[in-house]
């Protein structure tokens, strides 16, 4: 009915409180919970009246959070507040139902909340035998539905619920409240406006649930008949430990089983995982503890139930926060930092994509592993290091069957076990230095533990169930690609990571170096003190190295004595000056590499890369007078021997163009060696400096002794690009170099330079050996040169 046709004495409206979930009956008393702000003020203004009254309507749907009119069902109660109680969250009442009432027009109150105007609607009675008879039949089915559902093997009497009452509409609205039924038949019943087609309703729902409740205790009675396997083996085991404990035997052997049963049913296995689980556990149940399977079904299961199969940590990506976190860890390598962020942002965008692994090269030291770490602690999730130096057992990776005594899991697996969660990191470190051997290629088992396209289903030996890697933050560290298998590293995004510069690692030790070992020494930083050209002495003279490892090293080696010193009672602060390190350090290890001031004819300068960082290398060749060949000193690889006997066969088959006597060639020997014989060298780079130590030896010219030089040859006179140019050139620098000899193709190389140092130097681009020899030897006499000379480019 709408505001318009309300008679003058029906025109009264009421706070309007809606209910989701529920349907209130005149006459019958109900508690009700309100968190809803709009109902809370409901509530709170029917409170403010003397007669504390509101309307109360269910909602048709309850998933709707702010309802007007056209949200409710029209007929509802008018109810009176009993009790109240102000909870921290809402409002708890206590409301009696009234009578019966229809809504007119719903609109807002003054404070937000609904109030509607209504106009009272009480069920019409009837007196016939159709009515007797129905309510009667609901009577009697009630009976019926209660006993049912309470599990009472007689007759339910509901004559104890009901009283002595006689209101007939109380009745009904009672056995209807009680039923358990939902809102829209609750509500149904409500809407009607009869006492007859009220009770007609409830019968007919009274009598489904009737239905649906004999059914359900017909199936219990059913299961309860059949009790499975397991129910009968658990209730013996209960009776067999309740004997034991009477018997005063040792229950040890059952409470073990029965702990990993309650831990199976708590871990949230997948199906084939806790399928297999529970058949090793009914195993183990029927062993005795001294039995040898009885401790590898056990240690299994630990293994099994210890498994991250479905958990995974709480870090998210942060781009912000990981740059952070980087920059803070890690002095410089903005090229490296950008590449990993380019990383991240991958997996932030797209956790689902098949992202490459990551794979840091670089000399020892350099940071390889503390980036890892850093990437863990930026992504807040747990860092786990496998070291695979040496591993040549392929087993290490997979693990063995559980047929071998001793059977263990992969180190894969036992990493995820340790880090407690199905998405860590982990770093295999030295993957460079795999061995192989008669048990397997522990680089073939990588394939498929890095590969993002069959890592999902990875399978482990021990476990024998397939695990899903593909979550697994994957980082590789090696020194070098040489010895990665190709298929391997064909699977991995490298990042190279080149040497410090002695000023890097300058400010390396200041900011990161220092601090840290004078804490790990119990020192305040205030105490020992280590100035700038201090640490430039250490790195000059007692460190050689492409990383910072021995600088940490020397660095702690000065806190342990200033800490000593300390201990015995000093009190004034410590400042370490360069005089102090012979006495803390002992005698330097290494002075400063200069150029030789002079060559003799038969020397060149060259460059070469090695895991601790660039090097120069002085190739020495000597005429042999009635020897015969070519002779190879320094423990020199196969392809620098090849490099060798190149740059002979170019001087020779060009000796004209020289101005060399081919006699030499025929009648004298030739020796060429490189210092350091201890050290093994190899690599194609040298040829450049091989060829223009020969051409100095032939003609008896020396090569400029302020140049040093690196380039791959070819006999057509062809100088190739190289490798390490950035070790190269800080090697040159340290050594007093200034001008260095390189391949035209190696120009784009020098971007990787610090700035400073590109100023220092002068480089010289070539593209052939005519070129070469004229910037190395300028006073080659008699040359002409059969490529055609063109003026090299320099950069200063």
């Amino acid at each position: 009915m709408n505001e318009q046709n309300m008679t003058t004495e029906n025109r009264s409206s009421l706070p309007l409180l809606p209910l989701k979930n529920s349907v209130i009956f005149p006459h019958l008393l109900a508690p009700l919970s309100a968190g809803r702000a709009k109902s809370v003020a409901a509530i709170e203004a029917a409170l403010k009246t003397e007669a504390k009254e509101l309307l109360i309507v269910a909602q048709k749907d309850a998933s709707v959070e702010a309802p007007d009119g056209d949200d409710l069902y029209q007929v509802g109660v008018r109810a009176i507040i009993r009790k109240v109680a102000r909870q921290e969250k809402g409002v708890e009442v206590l409301v009696q139902g009234v009578e019966r009432v229809k809504l007119g027009a719903v609109g807002p109150g003054d404070d937000g909340y609904l109030q509607a105007y209504f106009y009272a609607a009480p069920m019409r009675e009837d007196d016939s035998a159709e009515t007797e008879a129905l309510m009667r039949s609901v009577l009697e089915t009630a009976s019926q539905v209660f006993a049912l559902a309470r599990h009472h093997d007689g007759k339910f009497d509901i004559s104890a619920l009901l009283g002595n009452s006689s209101d007939r509409p109380r009745i009904t609205y009672l056995v209807a409240s009680m039923a358990g039924l939902e809102v829209e038949k609750e509500q149904r019943i409500l809407n009607a406006d009869s006492l007859s087609s009220a009770l007609q309703q409830l019968n007919d729902f009274l009598s489904y649930e009737a239905q649906v409740l004999e059914l359900r205790e017909k199936i219990s009675s059913q299961a309860q008949s059949e009790i499975n396997q397991e129910q009968r083996q658990y209730i013996l085991r209960r009776q067999l430990r309740q004997i034991q404990q009477e018997l005063g035997e040792d229950e040890s052997e059952g409470a073990e089983a029965e702990m990993l049963r309650e831990r199976l049913e708590k871990a949230d296995l997948p199906d084939e995982a806790k399928k297999e689980a529970e058949r090793e556990l009914n195993r183990l149940s029927r062993l005795q503890a001294a039995s040898p399977e009885y401790h590898t079904i056990r240690t299994y299961l630990d293994l099994i139930l210890d498994l991250p199969w479905n958990k995974f940590s709480q870090g998210e990506i942060d781009l912000k926060r990981s740059k952070q976190v980087l920059d803070e860890d890690h002095y410089d390598l903005e090229e490296v930092k950008e590449r990993i962020l380019d990383q991240l942002a991958v997996h932030k965008l797209n956790p689902g994509a098949k992202a490459p692994i990551i794979c840091f090269v670089g000399a020892p030291g350099v940071g390889k592993t503390s980036l890892g770490k850093s990437i863990a602690r930026s992504l807040d999730r747990p860092f786990e290091r496998l070291a695979l130096g040496g591993l040549h057992d392929e087993s290490e990776l997979r693990g063995h069957r559980r047929t071998y005594i001793g059977a263990m899991p992969g180190r894969i697996i036992q990493a995820l076990r340790r880090a407690g969660t199905k998405d860590p990191v982990l770093m295999l470190d030295e993957i460079d230095k795999l061995g192989r051997d008669f048990r397997g290629d522990p680089a073939a088992a990588l394939l498929e533990i890095l590969d993002p396209a069959q890592n999902h289903t990875f399978r482990d030996n021990y476990v024998d169930m397939p695990f899903d890697l593909s979550k697994v933050f994957f980082i590789v560290t090696a020194n070098t690609l040489g010895t990665i298998p190709r298929p391997l590293l064909d699977r991995l995004e490298v990042i190279q990571l080149e040497g410090y510069t002695a000023e890097d690692k300058v400010q390396i030790a200041k900011r990161y170096l220092v601090p840290r070992q004078i804490e790990e020494v119990g020192l305040q930083g205030e105490q020992c003190v280590i100035p700038d050209e201090t640490l430039e002495h250490i790195v000059d003279r007692y460190t050689r190295e492409a990383g910072v490892r021995q600088l940490e090293r020397a660095v702690g080696k000065i806190a342990r004595k200033v800490a000593r010193k300390f201990a015995e009672g000093q009190e004034e602060p410590v400042k370490v000056e360069i005089k102090d390190l012979d006495e803390i350090l002992g005698v330097e290890l290494f002075f400063p590499e200069e150029a030789r001031r002079k060559l003799s004819p038969g020397v060149a300068t060259g460059l070469a890369w090695t895991e601790s960082g660039g090097d120069v290398l002085f190739i020495e060749a000597s005429l042999l007078p009635d020897g015969r060949g070519l002779t190879l000193t320094g423990q020199l690889g196969d392809v620098m021997q090849e490099s060798a006997k190149a740059a002979q066969s170019y001087i020779w088959s060009r000796a004209s163009q020289f101005g060399i006597d081919t006699k030499q060639f025929k009648n004298s020997g030739v020796h060429v060696h490189i210092p350091a014989g201890a050290i093994p060298k190899d690599g194609p780079s040298a040829g450049v400096t091989m060829v223009t130590a020969l051409a100095s030896l032939y003609s008896k010219t020396p090569a400029r002794a302020d140049t040093a030089m690196t380039g791959e040859i070819t006999l057509s006179g062809l100088v190739l690009p190289v490798g390490g140019v950035k070790e190269k050139v800080l090697a040159a620098q340290r050594a007093g170099i200034k001008r260095i000899i390189m391949p035209q193709q190696n120009r784009k190389d020098l971007k990787k330079l610090p700035e400073h140092v590109r100023k220092q130097m002068e480089f010289v681009f070539v593209e052939n050996i005519d070129q070469l020899l004229s910037s190395a030897i300028p006073d080659l006499p008699n040359w002409q040169p059969s490529m055609g000379e063109s003026d090299p480019a320099h950069v200063v």
